[in-house]
């Protein structure tokens, strides 16, 4: 999954807090989170779960979905996360 571009969020606990992230690769992109390597917000409020992600072809179109996802309400998110992963796992083991 190295050099994929790919939107991803990550939560702190089931309906707990949500960062929604875009990278080219998932699997370091999200090792930096959960060993703190991140400065800012998943950091300072512990978000380190893996709940969702979904691949792109291209940069731009994993960009243009996480601008679109971060203006949706609260409720869709979590619509989002629990229609793929209903009990809320980390999806991290799963990627690497």
């Amino acid at each position: 999954m190295n050099k994929q571009p790919a939107v991803y969020i990550l939560a702190s606990k089931r309906n707990g807090t949500l960062y929604i992230g875009v990278t080219s690769d998932l699997v370091k992109r999200i090792w930096e989170h959960k060993n703190n390597m991140v400065e800012g917000f998943t950091k300072r409020y512990g978000v380190h779960q893996l709940v969702w992600y979904e691949v792109h072809e291209s940069m731009e179109s994993a960009i243009e979905r996480e601008k679109r996802l971060k203006e949706w309400n609260r409720k869709w998110k979590l619509e989002l996360i629990e229609s793929s992963n209903p009990n809320w796992q980390d999806l991290y083991n799963m990627i690497i």
